[in-house]
């Protein structure tokens, strides 16, 4: 996502989530997520890995991740 484009946080209903304190906690954990998974991709691509493979395992890994808590409806 590029630095200027927005990003927008929902509930389960769909609705924006609108505390500005909750949404400067995700964004900052979004941030956060980003720049350690460039630093995780540069690091296998330097050690010989295929970039896209380990994309995929990222992926497969974040596509396993539940929440450990119920959604709030």
């Amino acid at each position: 996502m590029k630095k200027d484009e927005e990003k927008y946080w929902k509930k389960p209903d769909g609705s924006l989530v609108s505390c500005t304190e909750k949404v400067k906690v995700l964004n900052e954990n979004f941030d956060e997520i980003k720049h350690l998974l460039q630093d995780a991709i540069d690091d296998a691509v330097l050690m010989g890995c295929s970039e896209e493979n380990v994309k995929k395992i990222y992926l497969d890994l974040l596509n396993s991740t539940k929440a450990a808590y119920p959604e709030i409806k």
